[in-house]
């Protein structure tokens, strides 16, 4: 037996992103026609009430205010584990372990979840289109292919990617908001604007259907080590994504209840739910432009599926690179992509989308559901899986501001006593308010009437992961103290991994 050492640095492109681009790569993630689309009538429809434009610019305002203490804790933290890192610096290097497997499990269910509905859409549209019916789950291995291939190359090519496909979006979205407004079957009415109107007993329910709408808005921190000019560029893209993304989301839903009638619009998104955007613009500008509209709802979803891909892929990479997993997660392309943890990811959303595909088709899933058994992908993986994520980023920006107000109070780098302590004490008191919300009406989340196992075992899946998270954490200490001290520290100087050592026994 000999041992061969070789030295490799092991690092992901750096100097590649710029504002607009991580800020594209954010608001790729949030799916702005999926949003607009899919969420905004469902929000509409569950939740009877007409507050939904009002809960985005909510939510808008408060992200904002987490992101003070969030972006300013980003100067001196720079780790594509982004909320990893910031919790181990702040609470601990256990939680912080904790921490990384809830977000391992929150982007993947999030990002798995969005294949389902991203299956279901393609095979209705290639069998409306050509008379062809095809299984929902050929279309998601053949986009997992695609997905995977973009991961394993240079990020600006997936950020030239996105930007395309979310400038169209954009474009798609305010071609429907001027349509709708122009509409306006009820007048141009102020209604869904109204403060007063949004607070009754269910806003917090809006809201926590709404809060979906940013799943990865934090994105920036992620990209920091690929980001230009990490302590400028991550705040301003942050703050970018999260005020367009709430101004043009809270404009959309209130052009969307124009154009239908303030007074029909729970009714018709009750009825019709995410075509409602198809049929209206069907009806008002032609079967032609409704269909250009469905295949950019593809491209949005699409979209999003690629961004959270690259968002678990540099998870992966950073807890690989400090040796909280193995550290072959840390191996990097040519090109400077994060391969190991890209592969994993692609390996996992296979494994899942196998799981639900032999669940619906071969253990009779979709038989269960009758008539609207062909609605499978979209009951089960898309709503159980995209929610469970979705309570994930809650937990997580939970533990993120509990982490800020910690490493604050050890150092308080001469910034002001808002960014230290008060914006990140409002931030903790509003999500530990949507966190009570979304842990007590789960069942509704996942449009149960009572609840079931699935209401327990999903978000279980995400306390399961802190719990074990922690006790591996805990192992690693006693097990190796260089390697735990490292943890959360990935690219200071003399970090564990830093210089990526491998042992080939031969």
């Amino acid at each position: 037996m000999s041992t061969e050492v070789n030295q490799a640095p092991h690092s992901l492109s750096k100097r590649t992103l710029g504002v607009p681009a991580i800020t594209f790569m954010i608001i790729a993630a949030s799916a702005p026609l999926t949003v607009v689309a899919g969420g905004v009538p469902a929000s509409f429809a569950v939740t009877e009430s007409m507050g939904v434009p009002v809960g985005f610019l909510v939510l808008a305002v408060m992200l904002i205010i987490f992101s003070v203490g969030f972006t300013a804790m980003g100067r001196f933290i720079t780790n594509s584990g982004a909320f990893y890192a910031y919790v181990s610096q702040g609470l601990g290097r256990p939680l912080g372990v904790g921490t990384s497997l809830v977000a391992l499990v929150a982007y993947n269910t999030m990002q798995v979840g969005i294949y389902g509905l991203f299956g279901f859409q393609l095979s209705l549209f290639i069998e409306a289109k050509t008379g062809m019916a095809s299984p929902w789950w050929v279309w998601i291995f053949l986009c997992i292919i695609v997905v995977g291939l973009l991961g394993v190359n240079r990020v600006d090519l997936s950020a030239k990617v996105l930007g395309v496909l979310v400038a169209l979006e954009f474009i798609v979205v305010i071609i429907f908001d001027i349509v709708a407004l122009s509409a306006a079957p009820e007048g141009v009415s102020a209604v869904a604007l109204n403060p007063m109107a949004a607070l009754t007993p269910v806003f917090g329910i809006v809201l926590l259907f709404n809060f979906a709408a940013f799943m990865g808005f934090e994105g920036a921190a992620i990209y920091g080590e690929e980001a230009k000019d990490p302590k400028r560029t991550v705040p301003r893209a942050t703050y970018a994504a999260v005020t367009i993304i709430g101004v043009f989301y809270a404009f959309s839903a209130w052009a969307f209840s124009v154009g239908i009638g303030p007074s029909q619009i729970v009714g018709a998104s009750q009825e019709s739910g995410p075509d409602l955007m198809f049929i209206f613009m069907g009806d008002k500008l032609g079967l032609i432009v409704a269909d250009i509209m469905a295949l950019l709802f593809l491209t949005s979803l699409f979209a999003a599926l690629q961004s959270f891909h690259n968002a678990v892929a540099r998870y992966f990479f950073s807890l690989g690179r400090e040796g909280v997993l193995p550290r072959s997660f840390a191996r990097t392309s040519k090109a400077g992509a994060p391969i190991a943890g890209s592969i994993t990811q692609t390996i996992i959303a296979v494994i899942l989308v196998a799981g639900f595909a032999l669940a619906g088709d071969v253990f009779g899933g979709a038989a269960a559901l009758g008539d609207m058994g062909f609605l499978f992908p979209v009951f089960t993986m898309f709503t159980w899986l995209t929610n469970t994520g979705a309570l994930g980023l809650v937990i997580l920006m939970f533990l993120a501001t509990l982490a800020v107000i910690g490493y604050f109070r050890k150092n308080q780098h001469g910034l002001s006593v808002w960014t230290r302590v008060v914006a990140p004490v409002l931030a903790l008191v509003f999500l530990a308010w949507v966190l009570f919300l979304a842990l007590s009406n789960f069942q509704l989340l996942l449009g149960q009437e009572t609840p079931d196992a699935t209401t327990f075992i999903l978000p279980g899946l995400l306390f399961a992961g802190l719990i074990v998270g922690v006790v591996w954490g805990l192992v690693l200490k006693s097990r190796d103290p260089k390697l735990y001290a490292g943890i959360g520290h990935g690219t200071e100087p003399g970090a564990y991994g830093t210089e990526m050592i491998e042992v080939v026994e031969k």
